[in-house]
């Protein structure tokens, strides 16, 4: 079993709804949830004329590669009605693979560690909210170090803990 951490972020519709059916549908797909993080609002990225997003990061296990954790985020994607239209554009539902226990990785459709999470507030600080002693497993260098930086340049707005989040998974779910 591997320790992977996924971050969800949603900003078309009941954006809460769609990052709690979707770690529902993960589970369906022998991707256990371990534990959550707060949500966050926060503007969006990259492409910024769109709505806010809602985002949060989940420690979850898993016991397949790290392809077939990719094509089952993706068919979670695809069902909850992600389309892929614009790079950064509006979406129901987006699941990134951040972390996959200690490995690097990269092939042409995934990065482990994601490319670009030490850029995101929205991936840091709910990351660190799980576990703040994470280290980039390229670099070795601690995650906290990056929060800081991220925190003068951008805002993350938390609008439910972590506990109330999976509690509300947990009751959807069944």
């Amino acid at each position: 079993m591997s320790d992977v951490y996924l971050a969800f972020g949603s900003n078309i519709g009941d954006r809460l709804s769609y990052i709690v059916k979707s770690i529902c549908l993960l589970a369906e797909r022998e991707i256990e949830l371990l534990s959550l993080s707060s949500i966050y609002e926060t503007e969006p990225y990259g492409y910024t004329e769109q709505e806010p997003f809602l985002n949060c990061v989940g420690l979850f296990d898993f016991s397949g590669t790290p392809e077939e954790l990719l094509k089952r985020t993706m068919s979670v994607e695809k069902l909850l009605g992600r389309k892929r239209e614009m790079r950064w554009g509006p979406r129901t539902i987006d699941i990134d693979i951040l972390l996959f226990d200690k490995i690097v990785y990269e092939d042409e459709n995934l990065k482990i560690p994601h490319y670009d999470m030490e850029n995101r507030i929205f991936v840091i600080k709910p990351l660190l909210e799980i576990d703040p002693y994470l280290t980039n497993p390229e670099t070795g260098q601690p995650y906290a170090e990056l929060l800081e930086k991220l925190e003068k340049t951008a805002d993350a707005n938390r609008i439910m803990s972590g506990n109330d989040l999976f509690h509300k998974v947990k009751a959807f779910c069944g």
